[in-house]
């Protein structure tokens, strides 16, 4: 079971993420969605496509842009729709 903590918290829990990268993408409905703010941040990547990200609001503290995903991946990269990863601080272990 693969697990994202934050500021104490654990923010996903999953026995079904896709490791891409190195990043396990957690499927959006294992992450609680009280700790998520929309971002209006966007990354594009050759091979998957334009990320959009979420900022992480945790025991009144934010981390922004720790959480990304890709709305609508290129072809390629089609096992990550649906799924979020993380970064900047995020502990994710399995």
């Amino acid at each position: 079971m693969a697990t994202a903590r934050w500021n104490g918290e654990v923010i996903a829990k999953s026995d079904d993420t896709v490791i891409v990268e190195g990043n396990h993408y957690f499927p959006i409905e294992s992450v609680s969605p009280q700790y998520l703010r929309p971002s209006d941040t966007t990354t594009f990547c050759p091979w998957k496509g334009t990320a959009n990200y979420y900022t992480l609001h945790v025991e009144g503290e934010d981390n922004s842009d720790a959480v990304w995903y890709y709305a609508e991946p290129k072809q390629e990269a089609a096992q990550i729709k649906g799924r979020v990863a993380f970064w900047k601080g995020v502990e994710v272990t399995d």
